[in-house]
């Protein structure tokens, strides 16, 4: 089918923001006259990566959840519990999973053009947008774009950590796992590199994911990663006999560096549009809320620009806190959560980071920490 020259969205990027917003557009009956251009260098079907989030209800992706536990394990320092999560759930997608359903539900509409071509670039134009890709040119009323086509230009005083990770899947001949029972966190883990811990997702008895997560500037050695996924197996759950049978590796910025959301009529998404939250790295509910929000947006006001709340830059500088004291190693991330898991109930932390907390119940949790350290450090951030 020959592609058009105009188009009403153009969807630069296949990843989890450009196809969540494509899946929640093919799902609004008032959109359905909508023309949609999805360029994306290759269709992705491969399971390159795992998504995890807690939700209370079931979501827009619920019939690909791969696996959901209702208690998880957390291990700090000189802490442990077991920590029932209701009313929420922890969640897991596969990523060869959500591909093949959002590109089979795109398929079956019939109504999304494919261009598998790298983007070049995106321009305003006086009537919409201009997109590059490959030799060609197209035109739309707007770019939803979530390509980060170069590392951002950071301020001065601009903190930029990286949440990097590597896991595996390990299959073990004898059961090892309880696979009601997950690890949402452990700490007990060699802390020198900086906020390290490993988190295990059981799938069987005999089968999980586990991954080695670290927040610091830099990024170690491969080996290094191996290193530490070995040692935690040996000392934590005693492994010495176990086939790796699947790898994943990935990179996540955690920075206060504003990632703009609009420029004229380019909307950006996922963490292109500062859809990682800074102080987390959680991205996947948050991906879904704002997608959410940009097509409520196009359906009562025929554009996608949405307004920035106070509520968000209060939640913007809770996490440029938190960032700000592991940044400059004014406390140990290992110390901080700690205290934060066991201070409060877990809901409470669900809730404040998903940014759908009260002031009044984000002063309870926060009064839970070190109040002088954290206080030099919200008045620091606050006149940056």
């Amino acid at each position: 089918m020959p592609l058009k020259d105009r188009y009403d969205y153009i969807v630069t990027g296949g990843g989890c923001a450009g196809l969540s917003f494509i899946l929640h557009v093919l799902q609004t009956p008032s959109l359905s006259n909508k023309s949609i251009l999805l360029i994306e260098k290759e269709q992705n079907r491969t399971n390159d990566r795992t998504w995890c989030y807690w939700e209370k209800k079931s979501g827009f992706f619920e019939e690909i959840v791969f696996r959901k536990w209702d208690m998880a394990w957390f291990h700090g320092l000189g802490y442990g519990a077991l920590k029932h999560l209701g009313p929420y759930a922890y969640k897991m997608i596969r990523g060869i999973d959500f591909y093949n359903h959002c590109y089979d539900r795109i398929a079956q509409s019939g109504r999304v053009d494919l261009l598998h071509e790298t983007v070049k670039g995106i321009e305003n134009t006086e009537d919409g947008v201009v997109v590059s890709a490959g030799n060609e040119i197209f035109r739309g009323d707007f770019a939803f774009n979530s390509i980060l086509f170069e590392q951002p230009i950071l301020k001065d005083k601009t903190i930029y950590l990286l949440q990097h990770f590597k896991g595996w899947i390990i299959e073990t001949k004898a059961p090892v796992f309880d696979p009601e029972k997950p690890t949402l966190m452990d700490f007990r883990v060699g802390q020198d590199e900086g906020t390290t811990f490993v988190y295990v997702m059981p799938f069987s008895a005999t089968r999980a994911l586990v991954e080695f997560t670290l927040f610091t500037p830099k990024l170690l050695e491969q080996e290094s990663y191996d290193q530490g996924l070995k040692d935690y197996l040996r000392d934590f759950l005693k492994l010495e006999e176990y086939t790796v049978v699947e790898e994943e590796f990935g990179v996540i910025p955690m920075t206060d560096h504003v990632f703009p959301a609009v420029n004229g009529n380019i909307v950006h998404l996922g963490t292109a549009g500062g859809q990682t939250k800074p102080s987390s790295g959680y991205t996947f509910r948050f991906i879904q809320k704002h997608v959410a929000a940009v097509v409520d947006q196009l359906v009562l006001s025929g554009n996608p620009f949405l307004k920035k709340s106070v509520l968000q830059k209060r939640f913007m500088w809770y996490d440029r806190v938190l960032l700000h004291m592991l940044f400059h190693k004014k406390m140990p991330g290992a110390r901080i959560f700690t205290l934060l898991f066991s201070r409060n109930p877990i809901q409470r932390i669900f809730r404040f980071l998903d940014n759908e907390t009260k002031l009044a119940q984000e002063l309870i949790l926060l009064n839970t920490l070190p109040q002088w350290p954290f206080m030099k450090a919200g008045w620091k951030e606050l006149f940056k």
